[in-house]
């Protein structure tokens, strides 16, 4: 049967359908001291059970002076000590475990590619949980029981693609397990299956929507209704870039292996301001990322998370080194809400004293007439002095001097908005890497 067809994401029309109390968990419709009496008792268990299961938070606790019992208040977590990643990799790999082996159904890790990879494990609660929280997500961003969901994101070790399958499933959606990469094939999945959802990258969206292009298919034609775009930090600007190509509501999806995967936090389709983050589940703080103080809601910082119902790997403080700050419910009033996640604190290029993030670039680029969305930080060194360039895909049949303006306009724009010269080079299409999964926008040749 084919989809209806869909209504068109007009500029003057960007919000979605508000999700029927009759398809919300009942966790959603609490009372904000409903949802604080319940992070507490929930709290106090993933403490008490962390401090009895794992020797590394019982080391912790001890040498911080704090134990289950202080914990009085939700804001009695500020009292304990924050966990790393680097606790992970030390622990490696199954030491931060506080059950026995034999209770764990699924173990997941990150890639690695900085150091030992980080390893999680899941008991069939967690799985469970962890479904229920993608599915919430599902629903919050304007899917629905019986849509089609197009699942981009990888399989394996990485916690995205599983994640996001066994959320759709659970929200009543039928999965394409497409998986990353044969981004021709995927092109022709989508137009021949007819998904309304599409759960991938947003950087791996773009290198779709050139394929849509280069295929002669109008992305806007396609049976795409909503795209749910996590695992990287993006901006507005491409939210608006990836809106006006696809004809679909676009919207974000948080969360990070350590803490669960996909579904720590949604933003809901009906506002489009921030993502709500699931507080059932996580306790989320921000802090100085230099003093390690915990700042008021508003307050931009480092997003730091406590699990509040993991069973095999309960986390205590979390630095996630994202950026971001807490502000009040909308779309769900009982749940605070994270602003877009822009950046990491990992990902800050210091340039000549001047703080420097790929998503200040990302800004300027995607507003830039006659380049497209793809493009890459080089660092390099001339002389005593770090310089860094700008390379980006000049769009299709682009003219000289429209290229010419691009890289005048970029070069000023970074000039007057972050405070930094750079040297800007407008690249042919197509010829910047592509991504299939996370982004590196970075490339420092000081390193080699």
């Amino acid at each position: 049967m084919r989809s209806e067809p869909k209504a068109p994401v007009t500029a003057t029309a960007r919000r979605g359908e508000p999700l029927p109390e009759d398809l919300m968990d009942p966790a959603e419709r609490m009372s904000r001291d409903e949802l604080r009496d319940l992070q507490l008792r929930r709290l106090r268990a993933t403490l008490r059970h962390a401090y009895d299961n794992v020797e590394l938070y019982r080391k912790k606790f001890d040498e911080a002076g704090v134990g289950p019992e202080d914990c009085r208040s939700p804001e009695d977590i500020a009292r304990f000590p924050f966990t790393t990643k680097a606790d992970l990799r030390d622990t490696y790999p199954f030491g931060m475990f506080a059950v026995p082996m034999s209770e764990v159904r699924r173990v997941h890790a990150s890639s690695g590619t900085t150091g030992r990879p980080t390893v999680v494990g899941y008991t069939e609660n967690d799985l469970s949980a962890w479904a229920d929280l993608v599915a919430r997500s599902i629903r919050a961003a304007g899917g629905r029981p019986g849509h089609k969901v197009h699942v981009s994101y990888g399989y394996g070790l990485f916690t995205g693609g599983l994640g996001a399958h066994y959320g759709a499933e659970r929200a009543g959606c039928t999965v394409i397990p497409a998986s990353g990469g044969m981004t021709a094939r995927q092109v022709q999945i989508i137009q021949d299956f007819r998904p309304e959802i599409i759960m991938v990258t947003p950087s791996y969206m773009l290198t779709l929507l050139d394929e849509f292009e280069r295929q002669g298919v109008d992305p806007r034609s396609t049976s795409l209704r909503v795209g749910v775009f996590g695992a990287e930090p993006w901006t507005e600007e491409m939210r608006r870039e990836i809106e006006e190509r696809l004809d679909l509501h676009a919207v974000d999806i948080y969360g990070l292996s350590e803490v669960m995967g996909p579904g720590v936090a949604q933003e809901c389709v009906e506002t489009k301001d921030g993502l709500h983050v699931w507080e059932d589940h996580f306790l989320p703080e921000v802090v100085d990322p230099v003093t390690d103080e915990v700042l008021p809601d508003g307050d931009s910082g480092e997003l730091v998370l406590t699990t509040l119902t993991k069973e095999a790997l309960p986390v205590v403080r979390y630095r996630t080194r994202d950026l971001t700050r807490l502000l009040p419910g909308t779309a769900r009033p009982a749940f605070r809400r994270i602003e877009k996640i822009t950046g990491r604190c990992d990902d800050m290029i210091i340039l000549r004293g001047v703080n420097v993030f790929p998503s200040q670039i990302e800004e300027i680029v995607l507003r830039t007439p006659g380049v497209a969305p793809h493009f890459q930080v080089q660092l390099s060194r001339r002389g005593r002095m770090d310089h860094m360039a700008v390379r980006v895909e000049a769009r299709p049949g682009a003219a000289p001097e429209q290229r010419e303006a691009a890289a005048r306009a970029i070069a000023k724009g970074v000039k007057d908005g972050v405070g930094v010269t750079v040297e800007v080079d407008i690249v042919e299409p197509e010829t910047l890497e592509r991504s299939m999964g996370k982004l590196r926008r970075i490339k420092d040749l000081r390193r080699t």
